[in-house]
């Protein structure tokens, strides 16, 4: 989901407190964007050379807003979590039904691996979320924030008819797992797109979990109760 991820600009505060006084040619969030294009052809690997060239500035101004290469990658690592939920709202407001947003959220995913090396990439840099401590904490408020977007569409599903009613976060944990374990067996298998290995193996997780056409109807029938 990163390709689409909305970066929160006003949540980076740069390292030199005297250069927030001068207008920015070049904003934290237009940098962070082309620290994920570098992130997705090179992975952590990267340098600040790689970005400052991608983003049209000069090392020195990476230095001056992040720090160092760790700041920066921190700074990219913590801006994901703040665009998800407004990243959710869009998906939802382009879908009809609630249940079409969550394979919404498998295409957004599936962006990511525009070929097994952009998707190594990624995964490279996942190796630093498990091992270093402040890389994890963002990873962990990610993956929460993922989860309870998901659970949201799901609850919403079963509210509107759309699926049986069942315990939500567990389904939306599955399917969390799902979209990540999909991508990683479709760039092993290398066979079709991703995104339509991860609509496939949607189908297999969630249609058996589709209300009947007839209860659907009934729950579109059912009076509203007004307290």
């Amino acid at each position: 989901m990163h390709e689409h991820l909305l970066i929160n600009a006003e949540s980076e505060r740069p390292f030199i407190i005297d250069a927030m006084s001068r207008p920015r040619a070049t904003s934290d969030e237009e940098l962070l964007t082309a620290t994920h294009r570098v992130v997705s052809r090179l992975g952590p690997n990267l340098t600040l050379a790689d970005v400052a060239r991608e983003a049209g500035v000069s090392p020195s101004t990476l230095v001056q807003r992040f720090g160092s290469k760790r700041g920066l990658l921190l700074a990219f690592a913590g801006a994901g979590p703040d665009g998800l939920a407004t990243e959710f709202e869009r998906i939802r407001a382009r879908h009809r039904a609630p249940l079409a947003a969550v394979y919404g959220v498998a295409d957004c995913m599936a962006a990511m691996a525009v070929t097994p090396e952009v998707l190594s990439n990624s995964l490279a840099f996942l190796q630093m979320d498990l091992v270093d401590p402040e890389f994890h904490r963002h990873a962990l408020t990610h993956s929460k924030a993922m989860h309870a977007g998901i659970k949201g569409l799901l609850d919403e599903a079963v509210t509107q008819g759309e699926l049986r009613k069942c315990d939500t976060s567990r389904l939306g944990r599955a399917v969390q797992a799902l979209i990540g374990g999909s991508l990683l067996q479709w760039a092993i298998d290398r066979d079709g797109k991703a995104v339509d290995r991860l609509r496939e193996d949607l189908d297999a997780l969630l249609k058996p979990r589709h209300c009947p056409p007839r209860d659907r109807r009934r729950h579109a029938r059912r009076p509203i109760r007004r307290s």
